[in-house]
């Protein structure tokens, strides 16, 4: 019986978004752009310390927001009773530095994502983990005979969710929606958990040979 994992997205499916809080708490409305609006990760993230620089936001700033913050209502049940069905990897373009606080009222799941350069408390620049790391981590799970069920909401988990075996939207932009309508849409953690259940049968019964999309 083939064994399924379940790769997961961080914020917009388990946690808020951490920029629009930022946004929300400091005025600052070009931080409200996320990866739901921007598909060019780098555009974005050099968008974003364009505008840190601009008001001369640091590193503590944006960590007392997020300090503030709480998963999604809901979402602790979710990834608990998830957990128990399968392993759970949670892969994000979030940051090593912004996660803790998150992680911990999650119960400490894997996080697989990138890391900032910071200086004097000013966040300088940012590393990727790898180019196109949620791709790359499902191709790599693949390749350890696991069948993959991945979760996502924005422009930078399609290529996660084509590389599984089974993708899902939660909550995702209609615009989403309609540029790949072969992905199930879902909104409530409800339907996410019966999506991935069905989703895990069919894999265990599936003999499906996925394409190298590099």
């Amino acid at each position: 019986m083939k064994q399924s994992i379940v790769a997961l997205d961080l914020e917009g499916v388990l946690t808020p978004e951490i920029w629009i809080a930022v946004a929300e708490k400091t005025g600052i409305e070009e931080l409200r752009r996320t990866t739901r609006d921007e598909a060019d990760y780098d555009k974005l993230m050099q968008g974003r310390l364009a505008a840190l620089r601009r008001h001369g936001l640091k590193f503590p700033d944006i960590h007392r927001v997020i300090s503030s913050l709480r998963p999604l209502d809901g979402a602790r049940k979710f990834l608990d009773e998830l957990r128990s069905l399968a392993p759970v990897i949670i892969l994000s373009g979030t940051f090593e530095e912004f996660a803790a606080s998150l992680l911990r009222q999650l119960g400490w799941p894997t996080l697989l994502c990138h890391r900032l350069t910071i200086q004097d408390g000013h966040i300088v620049d940012y590393r990727l983990r790898i180019p196109e790391h949620k791709r790359e981590a499902v191709m790599a799970f693949w390749k350890m005979n696991y069948s993959v069920v991945a979760v996502g909401d924005s422009h930078n988990d399609i290529a996660m969710l084509l590389a599984a075996n089974t993708g899902i939207f939660f909550n995702a932009p209609d615009t989403l929606r309609k540029q790949f309508p072969q992905f199930r849409a879902v909104e409530t953690y409800v339907d996410l958990m019966c999506v991935i259940k069905e989703a895990i049968r069919e894999n265990q019964n599936s003999c499906t040979v996925r394409l190298d999309l590099r």
